[in-house]
């Protein structure tokens, strides 16, 4: 069972899945709009893979994406959905495609997103190409992925207003940013705050390092430090904990940002970058290349295999990392 191997496609289907990500609403309107441009009809999945599985799908024309290019979140709805693991349920959403005659899927999300769409691809021939959207930043291959730049920006915004009471109080804060497997929101939001000190899951932290900072600072007249953890790294409770118990007369207070990074209303990088990968995701298709991963290198979109794309870990840039310390010295 499969779907049609030829260049020949007239319908094509495209799904978010997994996390949401500030710009995957830019990226359906790119899909959608590009597909019409060149004479194709759209079909939207909502609820990703699960909805895939039941036949959770209707034609969508360019009307339905008016209006949504600055609003955050996803109009298909996303859940994340390990039951597309089990074979027998990408049986049961390849027969949804032939029932509704589509032709090709264009896939939204992240690292889980880009397993089922290599799933689709590499296991029942479904032509497929993928839009990596994260607020994680953390899939290989493409410089940013879409909702990147607006977590970092919503993040910062809140850390400013964060600076403010802590300059008034001279408080020591913790801040949590989001970051379970790796430290790349972390890293941005470091840099981008004038943060004192961050902690990221790639580097072990060292809070003897950090407190004595933090002492060095308070007895020359610092009125205010901001701390930026990752929650792979540890809880920005633990932290708080840890310095509060070897320092002496330094006030410390938490603040975890949570889902706040995920939503709100897309930046204009965030568009513009779900914008050019909504485009070249189509006209791959058009071109018959299937199994991609589109990204942006250095300002220039490309197309990798997502075999190679799932082989391959995206890692920190250790020199942003000791940016932070020299800065904070």
């Amino acid at each position: 069972m499969s779907i049609k191997k030829s260049s020949s496609i007239k319908t094509i289907g495209v799904l978010t899945t997994g996390g949401d990500a500030s710009g995957m609403n830019a990226a359906i309107r790119a899909v959608v709009r590009t597909a019409i441009f060149h004479g194709l009809k759209v079909y939207g999945i909502n609820r990703g893979y699960r909805g895939l599985i039941d036949g959770e799908i209707a034609e969508m024309g360019a009307t339905s994406v008016s209006g949504i290019i600055n609003r955050g979140g996803t109009i298909l709805k996303t859940i994340r959905c390990p039951e597309f693991r089990d074979k027998k349920n990408q049986k049961k959403a390849v027969e949804n495609l032939l029932c509704y005659g589509i032709d090709a899927l264009v896939i939204i999300g992240g690292n889980g997103s880009l397993a089922g769409g290599g799933a689709l691809y590499y296991n029942w021939k479904v032509p497929v190409v993928n839009i990596p959207a994260s607020i994680d930043n953390d899939l290989a291959y493409t410089d940013y992925t879409v909702g990147f730049d607006t977590a970092v920006n919503t993040a910062l915004s809140a850390i400013d207003k964060i600076r403010d009471t802590a300059t008034s109080h001279d408080r020591v804060f913790v801040v949590e940013v989001m970051g379970r497997d790796n430290g790349l929101i972390a890293l941005e939001v470091a840099l981008g705050s004038g943060a004192e000190a961050v902690l990221i899951p790639e580097i072990k932290p060292d809070i003897g390092k950090i407190c004595a900072l933090l002492d060095k600072g308070h007895k020359r007249g610092k009125h205010s430090s901001i701390i930026i953890v990752a929650e792979g790294a540890m809880s920005g409770q633990d932290v708080a904990k840890e310095i509060r118990k070897r320092t002496k007369g330094l006030e410390v207070r938490v603040s975890v940002l949570g889902y706040m990074q995920r939503g709100g209303s897309p930046t204009a990088f965030s568009r513009a970058l779900a914008a050019r990968l909504g485009e070249a995701a189509v006209e791959l298709l058009l071109k018959a290349k299937y199994g991609k991963m589109v990204g942006v290198v250095g300002n220039k979109v490309i197309a990798t295999d997502i075999k190679k794309v799932l082989k391959t870990k995206k890692t920190i840039d250790i020199s942003d990392y000791q940016l932070v310390g020299v800065l904070s010295s």
